[in-house]
């Protein structure tokens, strides 16, 4: 789908990324949280679209909801190939990286040139994935927005071209309930709101609310928000950031916040209450806070 005159080309979180060397023992636990995950696909990527696609180090699961999905992004072999840079990634980056969902990755990306975001040049993905008819080759072109303009965490667009490949029936439904990524929170200085909001308006094309503390990005799903570090302990009670700024939570709709928290603690997860439900601590959620609200 190619963007319309006046349609923003970045319009959804597609999908957020924790990344991990141990891509068994993170499936584990997310399983514990109540997800249901995809089986182990490994990675290939093509320098640019049509380009041959080549090995690389990382494979994934995934926790797919229909529009959007969780990615734990396994280094599966050290030695491969890194052209993603995920090695840098993960030693860079404390926190979540996010991919956004972009109708026409082209056209993303020929606007974040023109506004001074330099990105990669548009980049092919390729994976394989088992499906009820046998393999297929998941296919997406991605940009990624130049490090210098994200020192919260990497951040990438992505336009899928086999979507039905990626979202299967058979992945959606969840124990816990879980219905999409509800949101990404973003935590900056207390002086930099101001210029954190800008930047994101000017990434995502989009307006910016106000909600209480936080400045919110409302995409067609999901919702980037951002919040001064003073005003954490609000959402987050207890969480103290690795650093600033960061992508330091997201949040999961589900459709009952009472099933979600019970089936979490039955698993020996301990949860702690937000003002809009509860969250999972970085430890007991693969580093990074993963918070639960009502669908």
């Amino acid at each position: 789908m190619n963007a319309s005159p006046g349609t923003p080309d970045i319009d959804y979180i597609d999908h957020t990324v924790l990344i991990t060397t141990d891509l068994a023992a993170a499936s584990t636990r997310f399983e514990a949280l109540g997800f249901t995950l995809s089986p182990t696909s490994p990675h290939m990527l093509a320098e640019r679209p049509g380009g041959p696609p080549l090995p690389t180090c990382t494979a994934n699961r995934c926790a797919y909801f229909g529009h959007s999905y969780i990615e734990l992004l396994g280094v599966v072999d050290p030695t491969a190939p890194d052209p993603w840079g995920v090695h840098q990634l993960r030693a860079t980056y404390p926190g979540l990286l996010m991919t956004l969902g972009s109708r026409d990755v082209q056209a993303t990306a020929d606007r974040l040139h023109a506004a001074g975001l330099a990105s990669t040049g548009v980049r092919a993905l390729e994976r394989e994935v088992s499906t009820p008819e046998g393999p297929r080759t998941v296919r997406a072109d991605s940009v990624r927005i130049d490090a210098e303009h994200t020192p919260e965490g990497a951040l990438q667009a992505t336009q899928h071209h086999t979507p039905e490949y990626v979202h299967q029936p058979r992945f959606l439904t969840h124990p816990n309930g879980a219905t999409g990524l509800h949101s990404v929170l973003m935590v900056v200085p207390d002086g930099d709101v101001d210029s954190h909001e800008e930047r994101y308006a000017r990434m995502l094309d989009a307006d910016v609310w106000i909600d209480g503390a936080k400045r919110v990005v409302p995409l067609r799903h999901g919702r980037v928000e951002i919040v001064p570090q003073s005003a954490l302990h609000e959402l987050l009670p207890g969480h103290t950031p690795a650093a600033v700024p960061l992508l330091a939570a997201h949040t999961i709709a589900v459709s009952d916040l009472v099933v979600a928290r019970k089936l979490t603690e039955s698993n020996a997860i301990t949860t702690y209450t937000t003002p809009d439900g509860f969250y999972v601590a970085a430890e007991d959620a693969c580093g990074v806070p993963l918070a639960f609200t009502q669908g």
